[in-house]
């Protein structure tokens, strides 16, 4: 007990646990892209990956092993150093969002009392990882892309923040596991978030998808105008941590939207136990409804998709923090909005 209670053993119990969050993540990633083209298959009636793997399920394996052992072209006139970091910082970044997610009461690597602020942080950074990829590749198709990108990245997270803002006007605090333990009540998932920010929820997922530029706003790719982006002069490996850090964002909001809106790990019926089998169900159903959408609805014009989110959804929950305030300041809808003076 010696041992572990010193500083080497807490930095192995540290590591270990990322090492889990990690590991579990990617493995996961690789069924959810499985299962992500099946949902796009079965729209389109055909039968999608049944090849490699009982139902075609190593699918996901054997793409990672041919990008692995692919040749990683670089254009001649690129910026070799800024072309290989590009992908990294893009692939660790989705990476250590993770640290602050709490799969269940307890489980969770880093448990920040700024853990929606931390995430705030690493979105911001993500910017970077794009807008590097674009300029280093030393053509004018990725680095319009990426400039697409950047600009429709920073548009849709003014709309994330806003409507975060009045769940935490809500709860009173920015600690992730004391978001969902405020949603802790008697009435299972009628006691969650979602009820009295039901308009938000919408607005939330939409923003999301628009973020982590999913169909149909994956603009930045446009295959008509800029054939990919900024990840055209990519292949091999670098594109791979590409495609994973773009995977793994779109996992960690269908995280978000279980913890902010959707109770977390809580059961939705009070005589059922609460644990990490309800968070893992609720992410499946949000990364299902981002894959139903991809494969049927059509994809934005860019201008479109920018006046949504700067003349529509900005002004939306703007405004909504300013009724949240006013329900919270005055107990109104039975303390439903001030969730810190009832308790949960």
């Amino acid at each position: 007990m010696d041992f572990w209670d010193g500083n080497f053993g807490v930095f192995l119990i540290i590591l270990a646990q990322c090492l889990a969050v990690t590991v579990s993540v990617l493995v996961a990633l690789a069924f959810l892209m499985y299962a992500d083209r099946k949902v796009w298959a079965a729209v389109q009636m055909r039968k999608g990956p049944n090849v490699v793997g009982v139902f075609g399920l190593l699918q996901s394996f054997a793409d990672f092993i041919k990008y692995i052992v692919k040749e990683v072209v670089i254009p001649a006139g690129a910026d070799k150093t800024v072309f290989y970091l590009a992908p990294m910082i893009a692939f660790v970044l989705a990476v250590i969002s993770w640290a602050v997610i709490p799969f269940a009461d307890g489980w969770v690597v880093a448990n920040l009392n700024i853990g929606i602020l931390y995430i705030f942080a690493i979105s911001s950074l993500e910017v970077y990882g794009v807008i590097m990829g674009g300029w280093a590749s030393n053509s004018k198709y990725p680095f319009l892309g990426s400039l697409r990108s950047a600009a429709q990245m920073i548009s849709y997270e003014v709309s994330l923040g806003l409507i975060i803002v009045g769940v935490l006007i809500s709860t009173g605090s920015l600690n992730l596991t004391e978001i969902v333990r405020a949603q802790d009540g008697s009435f299972g998932l009628f006691s969650w978030y979602w009820l009295p920010h039901f308009p938000m929820v919408f607005l939330f997922l939409i923003s999301a998808m628009a973020e982590t530029n999913r169909p149909p706003f994956d603009l930045p790719e446009a295959e008509s105008e800029l054939v990919a982006g900024y990840q055209v002069e990519y292949s091999s490996t670098p594109f791979l941590l590409f495609m994973i850090g773009e995977l793994m964002a779109v996992v960690l909001m269908c995280a978000l939207t279980t913890l902010l809106f959707f109770g977390g790990w809580l059961s939705p019926v009070p005589f059922l136990p609460d644990g990490v089998l309800w968070f893992v169900l609720k992410v499946l159903f949000f990364f299902f409804i981002f894959a139903l959408t991809k494969a049927v609805v059509p994809r934005f014009r860019y201008d479109q998709l920018m006046r949504v989110g700067w003349k529509v959804f900005l002004p939306l929950s703007l405004g909504w923090v300013v009724l949240v305030s006013v329900f919270a300041q005055y107990g109104w809808f039975w303390g439903a909005y001030a969730r810190w003076t009832t308790g949960g």
